[in-house]
């Protein structure tokens, strides 16, 4: 019991004892709180069977609800909603088209809002096409060139050597350089990021790579000597380095 719930409690007992002890008439204590001589009733009645727990407010809910909604059509709206995210108009039309029920748009909002299911969780509501992805795409030419390195398994009947392929890729304009070698390490890292400054047809600005031991102080020593800034994106978001990822082909190793 709350405290507003008892505070209407010891409302409604100190009218019926001021009824019983100062007034001694119904009509004269109604007057002189405001009250109803039905509402008095209601709340005396009650008392004299259950005492104080009988002042409590009792459930305005009609014992019998022809017109509710059928509880197997119910059940159908909240798998929707909790398995498919569906919102309103869309569980009545998937409803209609493939159950044969008929049910307003606003009925089913009554149902999901009486649940508590009337509004989705952040990450599951709807977004317009245009909010749903954002390109970490930079404005000009060599403002950031993305690192990464693709391993490539030797190929049978070719080779068995192993070759590691190191790609780079404009942020802007999608150019990018790759070049194969035997070793994983921080010389053929240099190597490779010597080779793409002379590649890439414009001045860049900014080197971003993973925190692989390749591209740790002796390479980033070298890229800041160089003038150019290395920015190392968080550990387990290779995401955010994502354009090299997602262009990174597989090369032939004595073809680049």
């Amino acid at each position: 019991m709350d405290e507003r719930e008892q505070r209407k409690i010891r409302h409604r007992l100190a009218v019926l004892r001021y009824a019983e002890e100062v007034t001694g008439s119904v009509a004269a204590t109604c007057r002189y709180y405001g009250i109803s001589q039905p509402t008095f009733y209601k709340w005396r009645n009650p008392y004299e069977e259950l005492g104080p727990e009988g002042l409590r407010d009792r459930s305005s809910r009609p014992h019998h609800s022809p017109r509710a909604t059928k509880s197997d059509v119910v059940a159908k709206i909240v798998y929707l909603r909790q398995h498919y995210c569906f919102g309103p108009l869309k569980i009545a039309m998937y409803l209609k088209r493939y159950c044969d029920i008929e049910i307003s748009n606003s009925g089913v909002w009554k149902i999901l809002d009486r649940l508590g299911m009337g509004r989705l969780p952040a990450n599951q509501r709807y977004k317009r096409h245009k909010q749903r992805w954002k390109r970490y795409e930079k404005p000009q030419p060599g403002h950031q060139v993305q690192l990464d390195v693709k391993f490539i398994a030797p190929i049978v009947g070719v080779t068995n050597k192993k070759h590691y392929q190191f790609t780079a890729i404009d942020d802007c304009t999608r150019i990018r350089a790759l070049r194969v070698y035997p070793k994983c390490n921080e010389k053929t890292a240099i190597q490779f990021f010597d080779c793409v400054l002379e590649r890439l047809p414009f001045r860049v600005e900014s080197i971003q790579t993973d925190n692989g031991a390749e591209f740790q102080s002796g390479f980033h020593w070298h890229v800041l000597d160089r003038g150019i800034r290395h920015a190392y994106i968080k550990p387990a978001t290779s995401r955010l380095n994502g354009e090299v990822c997602e262009d990174c082909g597989v090369a032939v190793p004595g073809l680049v």
